[in-house]
C-alpha cells in the first residue's frame, strides 16, 4: 500500500455535499491540499494492525454484536467505493458484483446485506482477495486525488473526510473484537506484549463546578459526527465530578462487600440482566485461589489494582455509582469539565492497549485521564440534541436510526485513533453493553 504523500496543489473543499454532518469550513486538522496523505496514512494504520495476525485470526466471529476482522477490512474499502467512488468517479467499476451485498453493515438506502451474525460464515472471500479490493478501491481513490478529477473530489471532499473517520472507528472496532474472540482461547493469544505500568496513581478527589448555563455541542471547527450538533444550551446544577477514573482496587472493594449479590444497588433490567448471565466480576476477569487476573491484548495478566476499572456495563457502572453515594455524570456535565483541561491520554498511538495508571505527562486540567484508557458512562441516554435532523439519503443512518436504548460514553479509549478523539464526540451503546473498553466516573450532588 502506498505509504502517505504530500500534495502541492491546494484545493478548495466544497463542504455543500450530501453529508449535512460536515462541518462548515474545510477542518484544521485535515487540511485541503493533504487530503490524500492523510488517506494513505490511516487506510495504512488500518493494515497496520493487522500484522500481529495469523490467516485464522482474520475470519473468527464470537459473537453476533463483533464482526471478523476480514470483514472490518472489506467493510471500510466497502464504504469508499459505495459513497464516494461510486458516486463522484467517472467510469468506476465495483470491485466484485457481490461485495456491496456482503459488507454493507446497515444502510438500508444503500441496498440488502449479508446477516450481520452469520459473517463469521464468510469463508470466501479469501483475506487475500479482501486484501485486493483494498487496493483496488486505494487506486481508484488515488486517482480521484488526482489533478483531473479537481471538481470531483470538491463534492467528495466531505464525504471522504467521513470515511477516514468512519474508519478510525473500525480500527477500534478490529481490536475490540478481536479482544471478545481471543478471550475464550484457552491459549490466551498475545497480540503485543504488556507495556510496564509502574506509575504511581494521583489521589482522588472532587472537582466542583458552579451552576450556570453552558454551551453543549460542536462548534463547526473542524470535523464533526452529525450527532454533536447542533450547539445548544443547557442549564446546569452546581456538581462535582470525581478527578480521576473509578479503579480496578476500588471495583474489588464493591465486590467484596455483595455488590453482584444486592438487588437494591441495581436497576430493575440490570438486576435481571446479572441473574440471567450469572456476571459477578467484569468481563475479561477471572479469578484463580485469591489472585485476579484479566484477559488482556497482551494475554492474561494479573489484575493491576491501580489501573482504570474496564469493560463495566452501563448497569455495573451504575450499581458502583449507587454503592458509592455517587451516579454517573450526564454528557453535559462531563463536556463542562472536560472544557477545561486538554485533550491528552493514553490512546491507540500510545501502542498500550490497555488503561494505564495515571495520566500522560501533558494531561492538565483539573481532571484527569478525560481522554483515552476508558470510555466513560454518562446517565445520558443517547438522544438528538434540540433542533437535530438526520442528513438526507443513506448517510443519514449513520447515527440518528440509532438513538433508541442506548446510552452515551465520553472520552475515547486506548484502542481509539488520538486524531479521532475530541470533546464533543459522542459514543453510545446499550445498557448491557460490555465488550468495549468501557469505565466510569462518579458525579456527585454538593450537599
Amino acid at each position: 500500500m502506498p505509504r502517505p504523500r504530500n500534495r502541492g496543489e491546494a484545493l478548495e473543499i466544497d463542504q455543500s455535499g450530501p453529508l449535512a454532518s460536515a462541518p462548515p469550513r474545510p477542518p484544521e486538522d485535515w487540511p485541503a491540499e493533504n487530503l490524500a496523505a492523510q488517506y494513505d496514512a490511516i487506510r495504512h494504520v488500518t493494515e497496520a494492525l493487522c500484522e500481529p495476525l495469523a490467516i485464522e485470526d482474520y475470519v473468527v466471529q464470537s459473537m453476533p454484536d463483533a464482526s471478523p476482522v476480514k470483514w472490518h477490512l472489506a467493510h471500510t474499502a466497502w464504504f469508499f467505493e459505495t459513497f464516494v467512488l461510486a458516486r463522484y468517479l467517472p467510469g468506476y467499476q465495483p470491485f466484485h458484483p457481490l461485495f456491496g451485498f456482503l459488507f454493507n453493515s446497515y444502510y438500508e438506502a444503500a441496498g440488502p446485506r449479508w446477516s450481520r451474525p452469520q459473517r463469521g460464515l464468510l469463508s470466501r472471500p479469501t483475506v487475500a482477495e479482501v486484501y485486493r479490493y483494498r487496493a483496488h478501491v486505494d487506486r481508484h481513490m488515488d486517482e480521484l486525488f488526482g489533478p483531473h478529477h479537481a471538481a470531483e473530489l470538491r463534492r467528495a471532499a466531505s464525504t471522504v473526510i467521513l470515511g477516514l473517520h468512519h474508519e478510525q472507528q473500525h480500527q477500534e472496532l478490529i481490536l475490540t473484537d478481536l479482544k471478545h474472540a481471543w478471550s475464550a482461547n484457552p491459549m490466551h493469544p498475545v497480540y503485543k506484549e504488556a507495556l510496564a505500568d509502574d506509575s504511581s496513581l494521583p489521589a482522588t478527589r472532587r472537582a466542583f463546578f458552579p451552576e450556570g448555563l453552558v454551551l453543549i455541542g460542536h462548534d463547526g471547527d473542524g470535523f464533526g459526527f452529525d450527532n454533536e450538533f447542533p450547539r445548544h444550551r443547557v442549564f446546569l446544577k452546581e456538581f462535582e465530578l470525581a478527578t480521576g477514573l473509578v479503579t480496578n482496587a476500588q471495583y474489588l472493594a464493591f465486590m467484596a462487600d455483595g455488590g453482584y449479590r444486592r438487588p437494591e444497588l441495581w436497576l430493575s433490567d440490570g438486576w435481571a440482566v446479572v441473574q440471567a448471565r450469572n456476571w459477578d466480576a467484569p468481563l475479561y476477569w477471572e479469578q484463580d485461589g485469591e489472585q485476579w487476573f484479566a484477559i488482556t491484548l497482551s494475554g492474561r495478566r494479573p489484575l493491576v489494582a491501580g489501573q482504570p476499572v474496564c469493560h463495566v456495563s452501563y448497569y455495573e457502572a451504575d450499581a458502583f455509582a449507587r454503592w458509592a453515594g455517587a451516579r454517573l455524570p450526564s454528557e453535559a456535565e462531563w463536556e463542562t469539565a472536560a472544557a477545561i483541561g486538554t485533550l491528552a491520554g493514553n490512546f491507540l498511538d500510545s501502542g498500550r492497549f490497555h488503561p494505564a495508571c495515571s495520566p500522560s505527562a501533558d494531561d492538565r486540567g483539573p481532571c484527569h485521564q478525560m481522554y483515552g484508557d476508558v470510555w466513560q458512562w454518562t446517565a445520558s441516554p443517547y438522544v438528538g440534541y434540540p433542533g437535530y435532523q438526520p442528513p438526507r439519503g443513506a448517510l443519514g443512518e449513520y447515527n440518528g436510526k440509532f438513538m433508541c436504548n442506548q446510552f452515551v460514553l465520553r472520552g475515547a479509549s486506548c484502542v481509539t485513533p488520538r486524531s479521532h478523539a475530541r470533546r464533543t464526540y459522542r459514543n453510545f451503546f446499550p445498557a448491557d453493553a460490555r465488550w468495549q473498553f468501557t469505565g466510569l466516573r462518579l458525579a456527585y450532588d454538593p450537599k
